[in-house]
C-alpha cells in the first residue's frame, strides 16, 4: 500500500463570492494490450458552448452543469475530448488538448477563475506518457495562476489515480457504482463538494492507498464480494472519520500497463489527515483479505451452451468479457459466434461490430442471401472471420436514445447513441445486429431501436463484463460468464505486463504487505506531498507496442 497526502492550502478569507468555474473533460480507458492507436478522429471533442448544450443529457458534464446553474455560477466551458475505450492514444491527441485549453485557462485566470473542474476517466494513457491525468494536473498548476487554485472533479470507478493526481488536485470524486449507473450523480456530488468549499472556506487535501492488487473487470462489480464489501465500509468510514469529506473505493482497471495500475482508496480530507490514512490502511488490508474474491470464475464455453440447451426458458446471457467493448476489446472476436454455430442454437441474439461486413450488404434487400466475412478482425487473439451465409432483414442508421438514463453508457456520453451505419441478418437460428461502431451492450435500446425485443431471445450474447447487468438481468432467466479469446481475458497472468509495480496479486504469490499507515516497506510507504509531481512518461524506447 502507497499512502500519499496532497498539500493545497489557502487562506479560507480569500475565497470570494462570486465564483467562476472552468469546466473541461477529458474521458479515455486506454488498454496496453491491443494493437489499435486512437487517433483524434476516434474522439468526440466538443468546444467551448457545445458543453454547455450537453445539459440534461446525463453525462458526467450535464450533472456539474445541473450544480453550476442551480448555483449560478459562471462557466467558463473549455474543451471536451471524449473516445470510447480503445488502444493506446497517439499523444498528439493530448498536445491537441492541451493547446485548445491552455489559452482558455490562461484567458479565464487573467479575468478571475475560481476553480477548474475536469470531467475526467482516469485511465487515460498515450504512447508517451502513462498518467495523464496527473500530467494534465501538473501543467494547470505550471500556469501561473493556477497554482492554489480549486480543482475538483469527478472520475470512472475504473481509474488508475496516481501520486500525482492525489497531490495536484484538492478533490477528484469517483463513482461509487458498477456498473456505473452513478456517473451523472457523482459529478453532481462532487460539484456539490466544489461548492461547499466555496461557502466555507476550505482547501481540501487527497490522502491515496494503492493496494498490491490488480482485479479484472469480472471481479469488480459493486454487487458482488470483494467490492460490495469495501463499499459498505467506505460509507461507514465516510460518514464517521473526523475530517473526511469522501471516501473513494477505486476498482481500476487491469488492462492498463501502468506502474500505478490496480486498486487504490482515496480520502478527500479537511485538515489533520491521520485518521484518514488509518482508514484507508483497514480499507487496503480488508481487500488484501478479500483478493481471491475477485479472481471470477468462468464457464468453459461448450458446457455452457449444453446447460442452456437442457433449460428450455430463456433467455440466458452468454457473457464473453475477453471480448468486453466497454473494456477496449474490438466486440468483434468470433468464439461465441462459432459456438453458436457448432450448437446449432436456435433463438439467438448476437451484436458484434464491423463495419466491412456493413458495407457488404450495401444495396440488399429484406429477404435477399448474402455470404459476408464477419468479426474476427480485430484482434490477433482471434482466429480470423467466420465466413457466413446470411438473409439480410434490415439496414439503420444505428442512432438511437438510451432508455436509461443511468445506463453504464450514459456518464461520459450522455443519452444518444451512434452504432454508425447497422445492418440485422439471421443465419440460422441466430439473429445478428452488425454495428459500424463498436457499442456496449448497455442499454436494450440498442436492440429495440431495430425493431427487436431482446426479451424474446432464448440465449443472447454479450460483449461485456459487468456494465451489461442493469439492462440485461431483469429479462435474464441466467447468466453464464464464458472463458473465450479476446484482449480483455480475466487471467491477468497472460498479460504481458511491463510497467506495472510489482509484487502484485494475482500476478505475483508468497509476498505479504503491511498496512499501518506509517508503513516503510515496498507495499506500505508514505510518500511526502512533492513525490506525486514527477512525471510517468515513457522512454522512446517504450513506445506503443
Amino acid at each position: 500500500m502507497i499512502l500519499v497526502e496532497s498539500f493545497m492550502t489557502k487562506n479560507p478569507n480569500d475565497v470570494v463570492q462570486r465564483m467562476k468555474v472552468l469546466l473541461a473533460s477529458l474521458f479515455h480507458e486506454t488498454h496496453s494490450f491491443t494493437d489499435d492507436v486512437t487517433p483524434i478522429g476516434a474522439f468526440r471533442v466538443d468546444h467551448g458552448s457545445a458543453l454547455l448544450k450537453r445539459s440534461g443529457d446525463g453525462s458526467q458534464i450535464a450533472g456539474f452543469l445541473s450544480v453550476a446553474e442551480r448555483k449560478g455560477w459562471t462557466v467558463v466551458p473549455a474543451i471536451s475530448f471524449e473516445a470510447m475505450p480503445s488502444g493506446l492514444v497517439a499523444h498528439d491527441v493530448f498536445e491537441q488538448f492541451w493547446s485548445d485549453l491552455s489559452p482558455i485557462l490562461d484567458q479565464a485566470l487573467a479575468e478571475g477563475l475560481d476553480a477548474i473542474f475536469l470531467a475526467l476517466h482516469g485511465a487515460m494513457a498515450t504512447n508517451l506518457e502513462d498518467d495523464i491525468e496527473g500530467e494534465l494536473l501538473q501543467r494547470i498548476r505550471a500556469t501561473p495562476g493556477a497554482e492554489t487554485l480549486l480543482i475538483f472533479g469527478v472520475f470512472d470507478f475504473h481509474a488508475t489515480i496516481t501520486p500525482r493526481m492525489a497531490c495536484l488536485a484538492n478533490g477528484l470524486l469517483g463513482y461509487r457504482e458498477n456498473p456505473h449507473i452513478d456517473a451523472h450523480e457523482t459529478a453532481v456530488q462532487a460539484a456539490e463538494l466544489l461548492g461547499h468549499c466555496f461557502a466555507t472556506g476550505k482547501r481540501p487535501k487527497t490522502v491515496l492507498a494503492q493496494v498490491p492488487i490488480i482485479w479484472p473487470p469480472t471481479g469488480v462489480a459493486t454487487t458482488d464480494l470483494p467490492l460490495r464489501a469495501l463499499e459498505d465500509r467506505a460509507r461507514e468510514l465516510e460518514s464517521n472519520v473526523p475530517g473526511v469529506l469522501a471516501i473513494n473505493v477505486v476498482g481500476g482497471y487491469a488492462f492498463s500497463d501502468a506502474c500505478n495500475a490496480g486498486v487504490s482508496f482515496s480520502a478527500i480530507v479537511d485538515g489533520d489527515t491521520q485518521h484518514a490514512k488509518a482508514s484507508l490502511a483497514e480499507l487496503a488490508k480488508m481487500a488484501w483479505d478479500l483478493r481471491s474474491e475477485g479472481i471470477p470464475r468462468e464457464w468453459d464455453i461448450d458446457a455452457a451452451l449444453e446447460a442452456v440447451e437442457a433449460d428450455e426458458t430463456g433467455p440466458a446471457l452468454l457473457v464473453e468479457p475477453a471480448d468486453n467493448i466497454g473494456g477496449g476489446a474490438p466486440g468483434d472476436c468470433t468464439d461465441v459466434l462459432r459456438a453458436m454455430i457448432a450448437h446449432d442454437v436456435q433463438g439467438a441474439g448476437l451484436i458484434i461490430a464491423d463495419a466491412e461486413a456493413v458495407s457488404q450488404l450495401e444495396g440488399a434487400a429484406a429477404g435477399d442471401i448474402r455470404t459476408i466475412a464477419l468479426g474476427g478482425k480485430g484482434s490477433r487473439l482471434d482466429p480470423g472471420p467466420v465466413h457466413l451465409e446470411v438473409e439480410f432483414l434490415r439496414l439503420s442508421d444505428g442512432r438511437f436514445e438510451l432508455e436509461d438514463r443511468h445506463s453504464h453508457a450514459a456518464g461520459a456520453f450522455g443519452v444518444h447513441v451512434d452504432m454508425g451505419p447497422s445492418a440485422v441478418v439471421r443465419h440460422r437460428g441466430i439473429t445478428i445486429l452488425i454495428t459500424s461502431n463498436k457499442t456496449p451492450p448497455f442499454d436494450l435500446g440498442q436492440w429495440r431501436s431495430q425493431g427487436i425485443d431482446p426479451s424474446q431471445f432464448r440465449l443472447i450474447g454479450i460483449k461485456a463484463a459487468v456494465g451489461h447487468r442493469r439492462a440485461y438481468e431483469p429479462i435474464a432467466k441466467a447468466s453464464y460468464t464464458v472463458k473465450t479469446r479476446g484482449p480483455c481475458a480475466s487471467d491477468l497472468t497472460t498479460l504481458p505486463y511491463r510497467r506495472l509495480r510489482r509484487p502484485i496479486f494475482p500476478l505475483d504469490t508468497g509476498f505479504v504487505p503491511t498496512f499501518e499507515s506509517s508503513g516503510r516497506n515496498a507495499q506500505t510507504r508514505l510518500l511526502s506531498p512533492d513525490s506525486g509531481r514527477g512525471s510517468n512518461s515513457r522512454a522512446s524506447s517504450e513506445r506503443a507496442r
